[in-house]
Formats: C-alpha cells, sequence, structure tokens
C-alpha cells in the first residue's frame, strides 16, 4: 500500500498534519526575504531567539537585568556596524520588559517594601523635576526632551529600583564585579587592536561622519574601542582600574589577587590610550575615596603623598613626553590649556544666558538633542562639555543644586553604610563600588560621562548594591547583660 509523510497507509488519516504548517511558514519565509532582501532575512532569523530571551526574562528577570548590563558594553559598537537602526532603544525595550515581568508575572516572588528607600525616593524627585520641565518657559521641543530624558533620569529611575528587587543575593555583587571587569579588560584588549591595527571600516566610517576631528589629533588616534567614543572609553577604563586595584589589595587569595592586579593594570593602559584627559579624576577622585573610606590615617597620609607625587611628575617635569598619551594625559593639569580656556567661555556664555532663567533653557535644549531639535534656541549653541555644566544650563540653578545635591547624599550615606560594615570582603567591594562611582561623579565635570551608557549603569546598580549590602554583613554580636544575683546573706 502506498504511503507518505502527511497520510499513513490507507489515505485516510492525516500523520503529520504539524508539517503543514512549518512548510506554510517556510514558504511565506522565502517570499519575503525574496520581496524585501537579506535583512528581513536576518531578522526572520532572529526573531526565535528573540522570542526564547523574552520568555526567559519572564520567567527568569535577573536574567534581564544582566542583559541590560552587557548591551550597555556592546551597544556602541554595534551601531556603528549596523548603522541606521536607533539600538539605544533597545537599552529601554531591556529596561521595561524587565519591569513588566516582575510586576505582572513574578510580582508575588518579590518584596516591593524593599524599594521603599531613600535611594528610589530621589530618584523619584529627580524623575519629577523633570517632568515638570515640561512646562519650562522656554518651551523646548518635545522630541528633545523624549530623546533627553532617557538619559536623564529614566534610566536612573527604573535601575535602582530593578537592581533593588533583582539583585537579593549576596552572590549578585562578585556576578556584577565579575561582569563589569571582564567586559573592561576586553574593551582594553579591543582597544589595543584598535591602536595598533587602526580602527575597522565600520569604525572609520563613524570618524569620517564626524567625530574623526576630536579621535584624530595631531594624527594619533584617541582609542575608543567599542565604546561610544573616547570620552566613555577612558572615563570607564579609568573607574573600572581603580575598582580592581581597591580589590587588589582586599582579603582575597594571592592568585585572586594577583588576577585583580592585572586587570587593573591592563584597564589602566586603556584609559591611558584613549587621550581622555578627564579620566585622570576619575582615578584621583576614586583614589581619594578609597584613603577616607579606609579610615586610617596612616594609609590617607601615605595615599596623599604617593598621588601628591604623581600628580607632581605630570605637572612640574617633562618625564614621558616622548609618548604622545602621556602629554595629552598632563595637559588635564595646565591652566592654560587652550581647551580649557575655551571650555571657561563657553560656561561664562551660558552663565550669562541663565542669569534670569533659574529653572533653566529646558530638557533637551544642550548638547546632541539640542542641536537637533531646539536649533532655534541660542543655547543650543553652546557645547555643555561637561555634564555640570548641561544640567545646570537645562534645569537651571536650582535644578542644578537639587541634583548636586541628591550626588553628594548618596556619596555621604554610601560612605556611612561602608564604614558600619564588618564583613571584611563586603567592604572590601562596597569600597571598589562607591570609589568608582565617585571617580565617575568627578570625571563628569569635564565630560559627559555619569549619562551616558555604560558608565550610568555600572553607577545605579553599584548605589543599589551598597543600600542592599546591610542585609548580607556579618551579623552584630548580641551583647547579654548578666546580672549580679543579689547575695542572699
Amino acid at each position: 500500500m502506498e504511503s507518505n509523510i502527511f497520510y499513513t497507509s490507507n489515505r485516510n488519516i492525516i500523520k503529520n498534519i504539524w508539517l503543514i504548517p512549518i512548510v506554510l511558514f517556510t514558504v511565506a519565509c522565502g517570499w519575503v526575504i525574496a520581496r524585501k532582501g537579506i535583512a528581513i532575512g536576518a531578522v526572520l532569523l532572529v526573531l526565535p531567539f528573540v522570542i526564547g530571551f523574552v520568555a526567559l526574562v519572564f520567567f527568569r528577570p535577573r536574567v534581564g537585568m544582566y542583559a541590560y548590563l552587557i548591551y550597555c558594553f556592546l551597544m556602541p559598537t554595534i551601531g556603528k556596524h549596523i548603522p541606521g537602526v536607533q539600538f539605544g532603544l533597545a537599552v529601554d525595550g531591556l529596561l521595561f520588559l524587565t519591569l513588566f515581568a516582575v510586576l505582572f508575572f513574578r510580582g508575588d516572588k518579590f518584596k516591593f517594601r524593599h524599594i521603599n528607600v531613600d535611594l528610589f525616593w530621589m530618584a523619584v524627585v529627580w524623575f519629577i523635576i523633570t517632568i515638570l520641565q515640561l512646562g519650562n518657559p522656554e518651551r523646548p521641543s518635545i522630541l528633545g526632551w523624549v530623546y533627553e530624558m532617557r538619559s536623564a533620569t529614566l534610566y536612573w529611575i527604573l535601575t535602582i529600583p530593578l537592581a533593588l528587587l533583582l539583585f537579593y543575593k549576596k552572590s549578585d555583587i562578585n556576578l556584577f564585579l565579575t561582569i563589569i571587569i571582564v567586559l573592561s579588560f576586553l574593551g582594553a584588549v579591543y582597544g589595543v587592536k584598535q591602536k595598533k591595527y587602526g580602527p575597522d571600516a565600520a569604525e572609520n566610517r563613524w570618524l569620517e561622519e564626524g567625530p574623526k576631528k576630536t579621535h584624530v589629533l595631531f594624527g594619533k588616534l584617541r582609542v575608543f574601542s567599542y565604546y561610544s567614543d573616547a570620552g566613555q572609553f577612558g572615563a570607564s577604563q579609568a573607574q573600572l582600574a581603580i575598582m580592581c586595584i581597591i580589590l587588589a589589595v582586599g582579603p582575597y587569595t594571592q592568585k585572586r589577587k594577583i588576577a585583580y592586579l592585572v586587570a587593573g593594570l591592563m584597564i589602566m593602559y586603556g584609559m591611558i590610550i584613549s587621550g581622555t584627559r578627564g579620566a585622570l579624576f576619575g582615578l584621583v577622585g576614586g583614589g581619594f575615596t578609597f584613603l577616607v573610606l579606609s579610615k586610617q590615617i596612616k594609609i590617607l597620609l601615605l595615599g596623599i603623598i604617593v598621588g601628591g607625587a604623581f600628580l607632581g611628575v605630570l605637572k612640574y617635569t617633562t618625564i614621558g613626553n616622548d609618548n604622545a598619551e602621556v602629554r595629552r594625559l598632563r595637559t588635564s593639569l595646565d591652566p592654560k590649556d587652550a581647551s580649557l580656556q575655551v571650555r571657561f567661555i563657553n560656561q561664562k556664555i551660558l552663565a550669562d544666558y541663565i542669569r534670569t532663567k533659574p529653572f533653566g533653557a529646558g530638557v533637551g535644549t544642550m548638547g546632541m538633542w539640542g542641536t537637533t531639535y531646539n536649533k532655534d534656541k541660542y543655547i543650543s549653541q553652546i557645547p555643555p562639555d561637561s555634564l555640570f555644566v548641561k544640567i545646570w544650563g537645562m534645569y537651571g540653578i536650582v535644578g542644578f543644586l537639587i541634583w548636586f545635591g541628591i550626588m553628594m547624599y548618596i556619596m555621604g550615606k554610601s560612605a556611612g553604610i561602608i564604614w558600619k560594615t564588618r564583613d571584611p570582603v563586603l567592604k572590601n567591594q562596597l569600597v571598589s563600588l562607591c570609589s568608582g562611582a565617585a571617580g565617575i561623579l568627578l570625571c563628569s565635570y569635564g565630560n559627559e560621562v555619569l549619562n551616558a551608557m555604560p558608565s550610568s549603569a555600572i553607577v545605579y546598580i553599584s548605589w543599589a548594591l551598597i543600600w542592599l549590602s546591610p542585609r548580607w554583613d556579618t551579623p552584630e554580636p548580641k551583647v547579654i547583660e548578666i546580672k549580679e544575683e543579689e547575695s542572699i546573706y
């Protein structure tokens, strides 16, 4: 009797009916690819993996947060190699996907009272202030506000509560540190490759579109690795370098200390070849924070002496001037540097412009989104050159003081939590997180760093882990009072 894949030998009963939709779907995919091109084929190829990832996040929301962290490192280079696609929106997508998974699918698994902390409510305050900026008298573009708002407050108010809810295990701090150190180390390695062999075709195309004027100076490439630009690369490398060095002096095995030290030195070299002068202050700020948090006067004095000697060599000698990166780094300590003077001039112009605008010119009026969506605003033509200056210009002196006050409160509260930590390993990890965040905050005075990836994701999660740390600390020994029995005699 005759048979085939669809019918049994009696020709009456369908046996493999599930093959019919698969065949139809395959034919449809072939037709779409033939009509729309190979790009659609790539999308269809990736689609099943995307669906699988979404399902995984809904079952394990922590996966979404770690994917967000990793993606923040890789997003810029993906955008350079596949132009024309807004890959930055995937950051929003990952955060909202994780949020939906927590709220609507796994809400019964998490204790939402854990987000009722000052760290979260400060993010809420800044979010509300940003929303109120929609009513700014200068009437800036709504689109400019939307795009700027994402980096100014949206990622902040989404990352903090998600980290507080999802990173409830002590092992999460170890995994977090491992991920950012490995990705930063690989970033330094890729940067060395970029310096030795030059950028690839996609990166050269990106340079020719405009960034070449700031990334190729006197014929020397300012290495940017797979980060958004050399400024972000250098600052992030400075942050992770000081973190690794702090971990290298922690209470770990000799093998682990060596691994941290090697990673720190390699990442520091990545910072140097970036040609980012402001990154030096990431090391200085992070190192000084470490010395203060150590609460040991001898170490503090020794650190100040060593750090002062290092800065003195840079400022008052010509040692290392044969190296282009060292020469550029040395200019960061020159108050007469031409670039620094231009920044001072821009800040004076901005100060005159917003003198009568205590609430600033509005969110999205400065920087890239200002020149894109607010060309009619005078302030959009003033380069901010600094996150501090940008917030001052957009939010005014009132907004700037609130933002700066929040930053100082977070750093002070972090120090208080760390000083009370008893577990030596945990304390060392927290010191590295706090010092790295302090370094990035100081770097933001010279560049827009804290509002860019991956630095913002690292800092926000670092804050959340510091706030979570008391639950992982060694319990405080209980003091039992023994009452002396009254004498019966």
